[in-house]
């Protein structure tokens, strides 16, 4: 998360930046951002389409390792339910802890 709070701070103008961290960030609703930023809803709206392109791009051309995809990024695939993957290993492959009592002599 720091990665992607750290680019947002280096690419965003101080106006976008301010727009970004309340509504990405503290996930206030359009309205209170609106109202808060003393903005309209057209101009608003369009802000955070210009937001999501620039860090898009952003967050994609980063070297030597981009942000996005997020499963490359984090290096590897997100699984829901770690048990059902354990399933789907046959029972031959899989292998067993053996952890001894005592020391051989």
């Amino acid at each position: 998360m720091a990665d992607f709070c750290l680019v947002s701070r280096r690419i965003l103008d101080e106006e976008d930046h301010r727009l970004f961290r309340f509504y990405f960030l503290l996930g206030a609703d359009w309205q209170l951002c609106a109202r808060r930023l003393k903005m309209d809803r057209g101009n608003f709206f369009h802000a955070i389409y210009r937001i999501e392109r620039t860090l898009g791009r952003a967050f994609s051309e980063i070297r030597p390792y981009p942000l996005y995809p997020l499963d490359e990024y984090f290096g590897g695939t997100v699984r829901k339910d770690a048990g059902r993957a354990l399933e789907a290993i046959p029972a031959q492959n899989r292998h067993r802890l053996e952890v001894p009592l005592r020391l051989a002599a």
